[in-house]
């Protein structure tokens, strides 16, 4: 007798590497499970990086992005799917076509485009593409505010810029916009959920005094994919992520890893895995 009666609600991360643990794929699979999901992974790239930045990029290729995503979605379809870094157009055609063959499932794309020094990380006809075809399918976009200066072609210095772009990027997408407020400069940050129904959600936070927020970007998006998962509303997981990324910068503001910015305590209150009924 088959005595399998459980399932965990599984999350798929489609991003980048960062062997120092902090961002990238690391963070997400750490976010994941401390949320009591299940973590599966597929890799677009590889960076060499630590703490201080990033000093190389290999590419991987193509087919072998292709083929990790069937071999996940074949395997463990996720509840839902969280997808990072996008650095060509090629890329972005390989994960749409792929993830078209399967049944649909939310999606959080958080659109990195914006080195910390300011300098874009792809090219402007890449940023097309990716509006035009992975906007489409994200059912949430997470936009910091250089990426939404970058969206909707306007500076986005404080709250009241960061509004105004949101509008802009409205015009891009038909789906909700998370603007995060992280890089506001007073001290209370203040992100804004736009939805479908152009209603604006606001979230706060105090500003927390430390340089590890390292990952920061990639920890939100893949909390808010794994509350999904968990069955949580959209407006309920972006709040429920926004008060975990909030204590996990929180509780690492006064730990050393590395030289440059150290990364968050994903662990500060792990869950266990889930179990979800099959019946």
């Amino acid at each position: 007798m088959n005595s399998i009666k459980f399932r965990y609600p599984s999350v798929l991360s489609i991003a980048g590497f960062d062997g120092s643990g902090g961002a990238g794929q690391q963070a997400d699979i750490k976010t994941i499970s401390s949320l009591g999901c299940y973590a599966t992974c597929v890799l677009t790239g590889l960076p060499i990086q630590n703490t201080l930045g990033v000093q190389k990029i290999y590419p991987i290729p193509l087919a072998a992005i292709e083929d990790q995503i069937r071999a996940v979605m074949d395997d463990v379809p996720p509840q839902a799917i969280k997808i990072g870094m996008v650095h060509s157009a090629d890329l972005v055609d390989v994960i749409v076509n792929t993830l078209s063959d399967y049944p649909k499932v939310p999606m959080v794309f958080d659109p990195v485009m914006v080195a910390s020094s300011g300098d874009k990380l792809i090219k402007d006809e890449d940023i097309n593409h990716i509006v035009e075809k992975l906007f489409p399918i994200a059912d949430l976009i997470t936009p910091n505010m250089d990426e939404s200066a970058v969206l909707a072609n306007m500076p986005v210095r404080n709250l009241e810029e960061m509004l105004a772009a949101g509008k802009e990027i409205r015009k891009l997408s038909k789906h909700n916009i998370l603007l995060k407020g992280g890089h506001q400069s007073t001290d209370t940050l203040v992100s804004v959920l736009i939805d479908t129904k152009d209603q604006y959600h606001r979230f706060s936070n105090p500003r927390i005094e430390t340089q590890n927020i390292h990952g920061s970007g990639c920890t939100l998006s893949s909390a808010i994919a794994s509350y999904l998962a968990r069955g949580k509303t959209l407006l309920q997981a972006v709040e429920l992520a926004q008060n975990y990324v909030h204590q996990a910068i929180l509780q690492a503001r006064d730990v050393k890893t590395g030289a440059g910015s150290g990364p968050l305590n994903h662990f500060f209150a792990p869950e266990k895995l889930i179990k979800i009924s099959q019946a």
